[in-house]
């Protein structure tokens, strides 16, 4: 898998995959989320990705609407723990008018207060609503306990209190801050001329000098310490949803893929995963059980969440439990590892035809390790996967006495 690289004089660094597809994926990817927030800008980051589309230096929001759409493309952003992402999907005839667009919503948009006004009560409206998902504000409430007090805990949406409260000024500062060149990189992913790529790029952005030293996320900031809990929460809901996990592995240690591949067999999407032929096609307790985890670069997370009649709450925690004890107390058999490990490979393979995912995922990767990801050195590592070292994690993250519990009733 060969990609292009090149970086600008500006520091903006540019990725580049080759493919045969007329359509071209491509953005910006900004070393800028919830980490980076102040105690008082709960939101900021994903206030600043909403904002950003309503007006720039040389657009407004009906021209930026517009802009792609009127050729049959598509402009979203979203906005996680650690970046900012700004990105397209686009016929590879377009694709210097979305570099342009791209360019212009990223560097130069104004945030004018009237459409903040107006786009505020959008962004509280979303935290409403998620607040009525409880399925999903598990998730942020479950890291929030495993982080608090630290910017990682921080809830993506914030707080409508605090969004209420952000101006232009909150937005400029935010982004003069991270929105550089330097502290982002372009990926495309499409049958397009690289050196074209760089040529344009060098003109969207010559407004900016020689680059700066590069901003990188304040990782500094010490962890809080990590205590095992049980917390119950009334959310006076029909069903009972449930999240049990720990904080595991960052995105440096070998021990990561260990772990990815347990719990691609605990819980991965496969109907097949042991928690899900256990609570649902063994017992019939749940309608969705599933395994997650998330590396960054100085810690991470693994979790299990289901969701369940409340009276069955303690039977389906009883069955999570008899799983986690059977790959501690167990090595995997060698048949058991090699059919694991044939799964998961043919789900990578599978999740890398998704061409829009596979493009964020690699410049992900190379905004904040300068990986250029490599699918064969993955399968290597999983070939390289031993039923100890499987067992040998599932007793470090996975064991009763480390695990925390949040239940919603």
């Amino acid at each position: 898998m060969t990609y292009n690289t090149f970086t600008l004089d500006n520091g903006l660094r540019i990725i580049h995959q080759p493919s045969t597809s007329d359509v071209v994926y491509c953005g910006y990817e900004i070393n800028a989320g919830t980490r980076n927030e102040l105690p008082t800008e709960d939101g900021m980051a994903h206030f600043c990705e909403h904002v950003s589309f309503k007006g720039t230096e040389h657009r407004r929001p009906w021209q930026i609407i517009n802009c792609l759409e009127s050729v049959g493309g598509d402009l979203n952003a979203f906005t996680n723990k650690e970046d900012t992402v700004y990105y397209s999907a686009i016929l590879k005839k377009h694709t210097a008018k979305a570099i342009d667009i791209l360019t212009d919503i990223v560097f130069h948009s104004t945030y004018p207060q009237q459409e903040i006004d107006k786009e505020v009560e959008v962004i509280c409206d979303e935290i409403d609503s998620y607040k009525d998902s409880p399925a999903d504000l598990i998730y942020d409430e479950f890291e929030n306990i495993l982080f608090k007090g630290h910017p990682l805990g921080h809830n993506i949406l914030g707080t409508a209190e605090l969004v209420r409260g952000f101006k232009t000024a909150d937005a400029k500062r935010f982004t003069d801050k991270y929105y550089r060149p330097e502290n982002s990189i372009f990926f495309i992913y499409g049958d397009v001329d690289f050196k074209r790529i760089v040529k344009l790029l060098n003109k969207a952005t010559a407004d900016f000098g020689p680059c700066k030293p590069l901003i990188n996320p304040d990782i500094s900031k010490a962890l809080p310490e990590y205590k095992s809990q049980i917390i119950e929460v009334d959310k006076g809901t029909h069903q009972a949803h449930v999240m049990i996990g720990n904080r595991s592995y960052n995105i440096h240690d070998d021990r990561r893929i260990s772990l990815y591949l347990l719990n691609n067999i605990l819980g991965g999407p496969g109907m097949s995963a042991r928690l899900n032929m256990s609570l649902r096609e063994h017992y019939g307790l749940v309608y969705t059980v599933e395994s997650t985890m998330m590396n960054y670069g100085d810690t991470g997370i693994w979790g299990i969440y289901f969701g369940c009649d409340p009276h069955d709450v303690n039977k389906c925690i009883k069955l999570v439990k008899r799983e986690l004890n059977k790959v501690i107390d167990k090595p995997l058999s060698e048949t058991q590892l090699k059919a694991a490990k044939k799964q998961i490979k043919g789900q990578i393979g599978v999740s890398c035809d998704n061409k829009e995912n596979f493009a964020l995922d690699f410049g992900k990767s190379y905004l904040h390790y300068g990986w250029e990801k490599d699918i064969t050195s993955l399968y290597a590592n999983i070939d390289a996967i031993t039923s100890e070292g499987i067992q040998n994690v599932a007793a470090d993250i996975m064991s009763e006495d480390k695990l925390t519990m949040l239940i919603f009733k």
